[in-house]
Formats: structure tokens, sequence, C-alpha cells
């Protein structure tokens, strides 16, 4: 890895009015002043304004446990500026995988050292003199870096006798928008990404919350009625395009946004109620409520309600701001990433990207079961002979089954086979409150976990091991090890994880700080057996990948199980590289070629996307782990698309966005690592579209077979998912290639160097 730094940081002390940095291209300013004791700032953009003036601070919860006076005021106002400092920083690093060969990090960092000084009530003496009152000081930092196409920034808390340990109440983070924005947003919940992205003016929101939510899912915390979530994507009237999201977020709670106005009130009992209702602080505090249209930060909170605790040293994640006037911008941007640290795993060598097939979708779908038996209505794991039960006929993890997967995987190429509902307990897992559900190394009769791991390496083939926790963290932390150790027995190098339901401990949230502990735990722990992470339900990411790159792949947002649970709008895959993609690849499980599923079970779903645009997705929706999730007798009638599968790539040098809008349509050319071989991927909503591409991103010295794979005249994803057509042709640099998609379609173009 090979970092170039600039040779100088300048440091200065500014005056205390407001303070402007500029990015490295001075496209983005940030300005940052302490407003009456409130720090503030503001970002523009190409001298127009991104972020109107918005006040920073965190509101601290009483401690019963700390020392008198350690927290007698928030860290919301009477500050002063005391230090200032500015620095510029560039470095190149490599990615142990991802879009590009090379990623740059450049920005301007700004950092203010902020005193906080307030008085206790004096003392008594013993003699009962009345002592002189107390002078109490803290000191915090904020730190920004701006970046040419954003900003982040976070608090960070060094240690100090008056600021050692302490409770966060809420973050107030305020980000003060300049107009009623179109948005795409997810309602904020603590417990679930998994909705259908709502479109809709920032003052719509209030009235599409009950609608927006997903009611249905396993586990629905929803906390107000204008909360959303991060990734959050808007447009500007005047065409900029806003990001706001978080990176780095380790040790401290999920951060989503609310938008607070006059009208704010608490959730009504319809809407949720109970616990997760949600009284908004600004109503009832002493500070003045936010303009119109401005987000303020709202985190996740733990099973006793709190938001975080803390110790200094230490810092918050960073809070991001991204800004273009070109979508195209939004999705090649590496700001989350670079805001990340620096790989901290030694030996990267047994990393990589893959490939794979499973037995999961036919049970998605519900022709197979994940449970051996239905002969009891609950079990305890210690009670039960297995090799006496009655098995049910319909369980997807035998080992007839998986042999089937093996050899196909073999055949075309694929490098893994996941496998779910191979080990004991699936009986009654699906009970949310059962704390010791699985063992995780324990199989099934049916599933010969020796002899299928000795027949996938005949083969050239590994296992994907599942570990579905059923939200139970305590009982996972406690097998994790000796699970570990069977992986490592028997080959295995990656892991699906699952947290399904709401967490054990009860009362605890999926996106509290101490399941993001628990999260980065088990990534940590697989780091040290050599396995690769590959998470499901968990918190979205924050560029964390970054830093730890056995986090190969996350769902954390609604995926292709959905299609048959009632099915996503066409455009859904448009707007997710804009929203959840932005913090790291999602393991979305493409490739869905029989998009009516009657056809082959008793599930009345279908797939609103044609055969083509589900080529499209192993591009569009970046990741370094992907899967061919149909099934095989589904592919193998479609050979000649499937070829594409088997062709195209998991890992890159360079990526060019040619097209993109969001909810509309994306188009990316891709270059495979270590080749001269690109490939293209379009999708497009239900209107379709026409998309035009310049192949001036070829090399000029050499020409290319292409294959391109699209829609066919009277394909529609809703009358005709199946129609496509294969074209070949011999291409060179600087032609251009017409494709036009099909309303919910798409096109996939292999260019294999001659």
């Amino acid at each position: 890895m090979k970092k170039f730094l600039l040779p100088f940081c300048l440091f200065a002390f500014l005056p205390l009015n407001a303070t402007e940095v500029k990015s490295p291209n001075g496209n983005v300013v940030l300005n940052f002043n302490v407003e009456e004791g409130r720090p503030t700032y503001t970002v523009d953009y190409k001298g127009r304004h991104v972020v109107l003036p918005s006040h920073l601070g965190l509101e601290l919860a009483k401690d019963k446990h700390a020392s008198k006076g350690l927290d007698e005021t928030d860290l919301m106002d009477g500050f002063t500026l005391q230090d200032e400092q500015t620095c510029e920083f560039d470095e190149t690093w490599q990615p142990i995988w991802g879009e590009t060969r090379d990623i740059r990090n450049h920005y301007v960092e700004y950092a203010a050292t902020l005193s906080q000084k307030w008085r206790s009530a004096p003392p008594k003496a013993s003699n009962g003199v009345r002592l002189q009152p107390r002078v109490h000081e803290r000191h915090i930092i904020i730190r920004f870096r701006v970046y040419d196409d954003g900003i982040g920034f976070r608090y960070e808390f060094p240690q100090q006798p008056e600021l050692n340990y302490f409770l966060i109440k809420e973050e107030k983070s305020e980000f003060a928008m300049t107009g009623d924005h179109t948005a795409w947003w997810l309602p904020g919940d603590y417990d679930t990404q998994e909705q259908e992205t709502q479109e809709s003016k920032l003052s719509e929101i209030r009235g599409r919350m009950k609608e927006a939510v997903n009611w249905g899912n396993s586990s629905v915390a929803v906390f107000s009625e204008t909360g959303v979530q991060t990734s959050l994507q808007m447009k500007s009237a005047d065409g900029l395009y806003i990001n706001i999201h978080e990176a780095a977020c380790a040790d401290y709670a999920t951060m989503h946004l609310e938008l607070v106005d006059a009208q704010t009130t608490a959730l009504t009992t319809e809407l949720g109620g109970g616990t997760n209702a949600y009284t908004p602080n600004p109503a009832s505090s002493s500070y003045p409520l936010p303009k119109p249209f401005t987000f303020v930060s709202h985190l996740t909170p733990d099973a006793t309600g709190l938001k975080g605790a803390m110790q200094t040293p230490c810092e918050t994640p960073w809070r991001t701001v991204m800004v273009s006037d070109d979508a195209r911008d939004m999705l090649s941007s590496n700001l989350i990433l670079n805001l990340n640290e620096p790989c901290k795993l030694e030996d990267t060598s047994w990393i990589h990207p893959t490939k794979y097939c499973g037995v999961w979708w036919e049970m998605i779908v519900g022709k197979s079961s994940w449970n051996y038996t239905d002969e009891f209505p609950s079990i305890k794991l210690d009670n039960i002979d297995w090799t006496k039960v009655k098995p049910n006929g319909r369980h997807g993890a035998n080992n007839e089954k998986v042999k089937r997967y093996i050899d196909f995987a073999a055949k075309n190429g694929l490098d893994q086979v996941l496998v779910e509902g191979w080990n004991v307990g699936w009986e009654d897992w699906a009970n949310m409150w059962k704390r010791d559900v699985f063992d995780f190394v324990t199989p099934y009769p049916d599933f010969d976990i020796d002899m299928l791991n000795k027949y996938a390496q005949s083969k050239g083939v590994k296992l994907l091991m599942h570990h579905e926790t059923s939200s139970s963290t305590q009982n996972y932390e406690r097998h994790l090890e000796k699970a570990f150790q069977l992986m490592n027995k028997y080959g295995y190098d990656a892991v699906k994880t699952g947290y399904v339901g709401d967490i054990i401990p009860r009362g605890d949230h999926h996106f509290s700080q101490s399941m993001n502990n628990h999260y980065l735990y088990v990534v940590k722990e697989a780091a040290k057996h050599h396995i690769m992470v590959n998470a499901h339900e968990a918190t979205r990411p924050t560029g964390l990948c970054r830093t730890y790159p056995n986090m190969v792949g996350n769902e954390s947002a609604r995926g292709t199980e959905y299609e048959a649970f009632g099915g996503s709008r066409p455009d859904h895959t448009c707007i997710l590289p804009f929203t959840r993609l932005q913090g790291g690849p999602m393991d979305y499980t493409p490739g869905i070629f029989v998009t009516k599923l009657s056809e082959w079970s008793d599930n009345t779903s279908w797939a609103r996307i044609t055969l083509a645009g589900s080529l499209a997705l192993y591009l569009t929706m970046y990741s370094p782990l992907q899967m061919a999730a149909d099934l095989p007798e589904n592919y193998e009638k479609f050979d000649d698309a499937f070829q594409f599968i088997r062709d195209v790539a998991c890992d890159w040098d360079d990526s060019r966005y040619l097209e993109a809008e969001p909810a509309d349509y994306i188009t990316v050319a891709r270059k495979a690592k270590g080749t001269d071989n690109w490939f293209i991927g379009g999708k497009c909503d239900e209107n379709g579209h026409l998309s035009t591409i310049k192949l001036d991103f070829l090399d000029k010295d050499k020409k290319y077979e292409c294959t391109i794979y699209a829609d066919a005249k009277d394909a529609h994803y809703e009358t005709n998912p199946q129609a496509y057509v294969i074209t070949k042709k011999t291409v060179k640099a600087g032609q251009t290639l017409k494709i036009k998609e099909a309303p919910g379609g798409g096109f996939a173009v292999s260019l294999i160097a001659k």
C-alpha cells in the first residue's frame, strides 16, 4: 500500500468569527463558527447553499454513578473556541477488493477545539461557611474533513478529569436543508431496513409514514412520524444531489435523522405507540427549534433507553454530507470509505471475492423447508435423538440436493455453495424470544457434513457456512469459537450470518451501540480464523469494510427474497445504489430468471424485473460477493443467458458510471481486475430507458469481442419478462452502443479484449 502525503500541514490560530475551509478544488466550502456559545456550520457547493446554519452538540443523560459535578450540563452550548487547526492530506490507497484498484483520499481538515465552563453550587464547609463556587471546564474537538464531493465531521472527546465516563441521551447534529427537496427515504426504524424506498418531498414525509412502514417485518420499531434512515438521498429544485449518511460507526449507535418542525409530536398508538413512541426533545427543550426542513440526528437506543455509554478518549462516527450537480458522482464517491481507518489485518491473502449459488431460493419461495421435522411444537437441543426423529420430507439441506448444487457450481465456475437449514434447531427458531436456539455445529441426520465437504473439495468448490442467530446474540457469542473451529476443520472460509427477529437480550435493538459492537466482534473473531463474513439483518454498513476487509458483504436492506413475499417495485434497484450501497456492498442475491414463481412452486408472487434486467444487477448492485440465486434447473432453461453470470467478474480495477438518475436508471462499466476485459450493466425503472454508451473508456489499441444481452422488443417486466436477445460483434474504442431497456428491464454487455 502506497501513500502520498503532502509535505506540509498548516496550523493557525484564527479569529473567533466564522472560519472558511475550502476543499482541494474549491468546489465545497465549509464555514464554522461558535454562535452564542453553540457550534454552527454551513456547507456550500460551487457557490450554492447546501447546508444552512446548523448547530452541533450532544445532550447528556444524568449518570447516578458519576462523581458529583461531572454531568451538570449538556455538550450543547456555553462553548468558546479555544483553538483551530487546518491541514491538507493526500494519499492513494489500494483496497483489498473493490470497484477500483486505486482510491484517492484527498481532503482539507479543520479541527476546532471548544471549551465549556460552568459553575456548580458552592459546597458548605464543615463550619457552615459557604465556599466559593467550583468552576468546571471540559473540552471537545469537532473535526471536519472537506472533500471535493462533500464533508465529514465528528465529535472527539480527549481524556480529561471533567469528562471521563458519560452517557448520551441524544446527539443533536443538525442538517438544515435549503428547501423542500425531493427525497428517497426509508422510515426511521431501530430494527429493520427491509422497507421499500419512498420518493416524496420533505414536507410529505409525515403524511407518507404510516403506509411506508413494512409492518409485517419480523421486528419493527418506528420512532417518529418524520424519522428516516440514512443513507438519505435528496435532489434540490436547482439540481443538486445531496446525500446524508455516516462513516466508521464503531462502538456507537446507528444514526437516524428526524425532520424536526413545530408540528413534530409523539407517535400515536396507531403508528406504533408503546415503548417505541417518541416525544421529540426540542419541543420541551430550552433550545430553539431548527429551521423548516432541518434534520436532527437521532440515535438508536439500547435496552435501557440510552443512546450511548462513552469513556474518554473516544469519538463518534463521522457524519457525512455528499453533494454534486451530477448524479453519477454520488455513485462513484469514495468519501465514506476514505473516512474509515486503513486495513487493520496484517494478512489479507485469504480474502477473495466470491461467486456462489445455494440451497436457499426454494426455501424462501416455500417449496422446501429449513426444518428437518414437523414432529415437535418446540425443541431443546440436548433432549432429542435426531436419528429417531421422523423427517418431514421437505427439508432442503439434504445430501442429494446439496450434491446437485455442488455439481452445478463446479460445471459453471462458481466458487461456493451456500446451504441454509443444515444445522439442528430450525423447528422453532422463529419463536423470537427463544434464547438457546442453535449450537452451530450439529448437522441434521440428512446432512453429512464430512462427506459433503470432501465431495465439494473434489470438485474444486467450497461450501459457504450459514449461521442464523435468531437475534440471540449471547447464544451466538457463546458458541462462536467452536463454530469457527468447525469451519476451519472442514475448509469453510465464509459465513453468512443472520439476525431475524427481536434482539435477545430482550429490549435491545438491531442498531444500538451494543449490537454494533456485537457485529464487529464477530467480524474480528472471524478474521482470526481467516473467515469472511456476510451479515444479514445487521446494521447498515458505514465503510468499515476498509478497516476489516473480511466483511465482504451485508444484506441490511430489502433484498431479492422480497420477490417471494409480494415483490418490490421495478425502481427499487435503481435507488439502492444511491442509498444503501453508499456505506458498502450489498448481498442482494440477484439472478432470478424465472420471475413468475408459480411456474415451479405454489407461490403466486412474481419478480418485477426482466431476465436481462437480472443480469444487469451483477454490475449495478456492486458486491465482491455475488449469488446466482435461482435454481439450477431454471438456469439450464436459459443457458445462453447464464453465460454472462459465468463470465462476469466480482472484483474490479476500474468503474465508470456512464448514466444515472435516482430511481430511474443506472449504467456502469467495470474493468475486471488484472485483465483488459470490461463489463457493462444498465438497469431502469418501470418506464424503460434508451441507453447511449460511448466506448471511449476502452483501450485504443485493442479490439473487443462484444456480447450484448438485451431486452427483446416486446419484453416487459409484467407481460413478457423472459424475452431477451443476444448479439455478438467486434467493437473498439470510440464507438457507441445504443440499447433499449424495457420497462423494468436492463441489459448486460461483456467486452473481451482480443
